[in-house]
């Protein structure tokens, strides 16, 4: 790992970064499971395990334990949770905890879509090292090559390290209004940015109106900014929208019937768990929002079945090159345990290295990790809805990512 320092941020509550980057990975990272503390103060439903999880029979010590843990997140604060396991091209597990909708106490779908947040960032990653296989694009090429005058000092910062979080660009999310912190921003969202469709050169404005964090390639800060530019990068390169280049090189290639980069359109389509927010006055349904605001930062919708084939094909190299390949796993420093490579970030487990990413919106917070060779891979949706005790709910996150990473015959792996 490079030696940068880390500039990580206090967690908001709403469209988060680099605090829930970090806290996603010291999650993984964070050892034997930790005992958490079960709050009763939700409406809950029971795991449902599905026929996919045929091959690990239910009554097994692995089985026991991710069921158990998934239902101890939605325990601890969120309204449902879903998660997959798959070693060796199998999957081993699937289920879900908790219900899709408070109002009616209906069951999570088995096939639940959801809101990925930041893991689209590792679907535009592809892209743009799909394009440097293909030498339309440099890694080290400055972004004011592609794209003249779009942030300061432009000459000085590569697309390495825009793909890598190592420019020093301010975090455009981190505006006021973006991602607020308390009930009364949450409300002031609620009521305007929420349905506001946001241009690309207006989040720049927000970006470029702040004082980058550091020198370009003196540090490492998490920074939607980034990725932001990477797809308008894409789009020059390609004379297509970033979203189409996404869909005609990894989404379709690989049938993810259920992944989309929605644009503008504020509708999650397909069978899922409602998101909410909990408010003074009660829950609010935030299932629907304009993800125009985080762009190819974070807009994506998956599935965790679409998630883990993705997952294999970019670790096993049917997306890139080993050249290309190696590129996204050479990593920057982001704490201890922890490196972040070209979209992908690195996590040194009890139990060998994982590689994958984390994203957060509004009603839904995902997990994406596989080993170094792609034989163990492992996703977790869920929907955070009471925050009043983080610390249970962090235990109890950090309790199902352990017991999916670790299960029984798991071979420890580290590269």
């Amino acid at each position: 790992m490079s030696d940068v320092t880390t500039h990580p941020r206090t967690p908001g509550f709403g469209i988060r970064s680099a605090a829930a980057f970090l806290a996603a990975a010291a999650m993984l990272g964070a050892g034997a499971a930790p005992s958490f503390a079960a709050s009763t103060a939700r409406p809950t439903g029971p795991v449902q395990s599905t026929g996919e999880d045929r091959e690990l029979p239910p009554d097994t010590a692995e089985a026991t334990a991710l069921r158990t843990t998934l239902q101890g997140i939605v325990d601890a604060g969120s309204s449902a949770a879903v998660g997959e396991v798959r070693q060796d091209g199998r999957t081993v597990w699937r289920g879900q905890a908790g219900v899709a909708d408070l109002a009616t106490g209906a069951p999570v779908p088995a096939h639940a879509r959801f809101r990925i947040g930041s893991v689209t960032k590792t679907f535009v990653a592809t892209v743009v090292l799909q394009l440097s296989a293909e030498r339309r694009i440099g890694l080290d090429d400055p972004i004011e090559r592609h794209l003249p005058g779009a942030v300061p000092n432009g000459a000085a910062i590569t697309v390495r390290q825009l793909l890598n979080h190592t420019s020093g660009l301010y975090n455009y999310t981190d505006a006021p209004g973006l991602d607020p912190q308390d009930e009364a921003q949450y409300r002031s969202w609620l009521a305007g940015p929420r349905w506001h469709t946001y241009q690309p050169t207006e989040l720049l404005a927000l970006a470029n109106g702040n004082a980058p964090y550091f020198p370009p390639g003196q540090g490492w800060h998490y920074s939607n900014t980034n990725y932001l530019l990477a797809g308008l990068l894409v789009e020059r390169i390609t004379g297509h929208s970033w979203q189409r280049e996404v869909d005609r090189r990894v989404i379709r290639p690989l049938g993810l019937h259920d992944t989309t980069m929605p644009g503008q359109s504020p509708l999650l389509p397909g069978p899922h768990a409602q998101g909410y927010v909990k408010l003074s006055t009660g829950p609010v349904d935030v299932t629907e929002l304009n993800p125009s605001v985080m762009g190819a930062a974070g807009q994506g919708i998956s599935s965790a079945a679409d998630l883990n084939r993705f997952t294999a094909a970019l670790l096993d190299g049917r997306l890139l090159r080993p050249t290309e390949i190696a590129e996204m796993t050479r990593t920057a420093d982001a704490g201890p345990g922890r490196g972040y490579g070209l979209g992908l970030a690195r996590f040194d487990t009890p139990c060998g290295v994982f590689r994958g990413h984390s994203g957060d919106l509004p009603g839904y917070s995902t997990m994406v990790a596989g080993t170094a060779d792609g034989r163990r891979r492992l996703v977790l949706s869920h929907n955070p809805y009471d925050r009043s005790d983080p610390r249970a709910a962090k235990a109890a996150v950090t309790a199902f990512l352990t017991a999916a990473a670790c299960g029984t015959g798991f071979v420890r792996v580290v590269r």
